[in-house]
């Protein structure tokens, strides 16, 4: 994963995801597959590029201390946010708030790729 910098004085404005290097989280949160982020991080954000194959899915995990904001840019899906389903589609935005639960399945035929912010509210 990479970090994002702690020197103050720099500014860290743009992240070009195509020189992040890809992750393999297989099984992520319980879930089936594997999900493969190129993902950045500090103490207080993770941001990440995120795809789900086909069949695969990000496991039913609950918030506590962060809130989860994920926008779709393709493929199809659904998100189980606590207990009620919706599906997912390129142009939503879902919005997981601190101590919330949800999952993340692709139900579609091609990868479901999506931007995500994680920001932490309580160290």
């Amino acid at each position: 994963m990479h970090n994002l910098s702690n020197n103050k004085s720099e500014v860290f404005a743009m992240i070009d995801f195509k020189n992040v290097p890809e992750k393999y989280l297989p099984n992520f949160k319980g879930g089936e597959g594997a999900f493969t982020p190129k993902m950045i991080s500090d103490e207080l954000n993770k941001i990440m590029l995120g795809k789900l194959d086909e069949g695969c899915s990000i496991g039913l995990h609950t918030h506590d201390t962060s809130s989860e904001i994920i926008f779709f840019i393709s493929g199809q899906g659904k998100v189980i946010h606590n207990g009620v389903e919706e599906p997912v589609a390129p142009g939503l935005c879902h919005y997981c708030k601190m101590g919330s639960e949800h999952s993340l399945i692709n139900t579609g035929s091609e990868p479901l790729m999506f931007y995500a912010v994680v920001p932490e509210h309580k160290m």
